[in-house]
């Protein structure tokens, strides 16, 4: 099992006061209880004790300060340079770089997104043990008691080489709301919000 997150997303909609050097803070790292909220995602991650973590970042400065503040505790780092075209593109470049380089017992891959710093560690459990029970159906989805969207999305190897045809910012949303028998689903608990914009980041502080 390995790990990818996604993190190249400009945040367009996390809007705070301007920084005094003029260079606004990407916004995975803003602080959530003293730590940037990627550094929740990347824990959570390393705590699964998976073959690897991989993380995709965009283009420009805000990669640049993503590099240099956030302690990676390994992860390795790839970029997308073309972030705006959406989600789709760093999947695939997320996948390819795994493809070409993981180790070929890494049957399956975790996508996990960065704004999401609340990840269940329960939830992604149930995913890896899920991986197995239906191995007809490539992709292992969660379904929350308390709604919202399926992340994160586990990924057999066999079916990495779709992400070649994803296109927009749903990542593999859309292919799979077309083709549901290719979804084993996996019912749990709570919910796994995103971290959109500064509200969101004071909901999950108070939670």
């Amino acid at each position: 099992m390995a790990i990818l997150i996604l993190a190249a997303g400009a945040g367009s909609r996390f809007k705070t006061a301007p920084p005094a050097d003029g260079v606004p803070a990407p916004k995975l790292l803003a602080i959530l209880d003293g730590r940037p909220v990627l550094e929740h995602v990347l824990e959570r991650a390393a705590a699964l004790g998976a073959a690897g973590t991989t993380v995709v970042l965009g283009s420009g400065a805000g990669a640049e300060v993503l590099e240099e503040r956030i302690v990676w505790g390994g992860a390795r780092r790839v970029r997308n340079p073309r972030p705006e075209r959406g989600l789709s593109g760093s999947v695939r470049i997320g996948l390819e770089t795994l493809a070409g380089s993981a180790d070929v017992s890494v049957e399956a891959v975790l996508i996990l997104l960065g704004d999401q710093p609340r990840v269940s560690m329960d939830a992604m459990r149930r995913l890896i043990e899920a991986t197995d029970v239906a191995p007809e159906r490539p992709f292992v989805a969660p379904r929350y008691r308390a709604g919202g969207a399926s992340n994160p999305l586990l990924v057999r190897r066999e079916a990495w080489t779709l992400a070649a045809a994803l296109q927009g910012d749903r990542g593999f949303g859309t292919l799979l709301a077309a083709c549901q028998d290719l979804v084993q689903v996996v019912d749990v608990p709570g919910d796994n919000p995103d971290v959109d914009t500064p509200s969101d980041l004071a909901s999950l502080s108070r939670a």
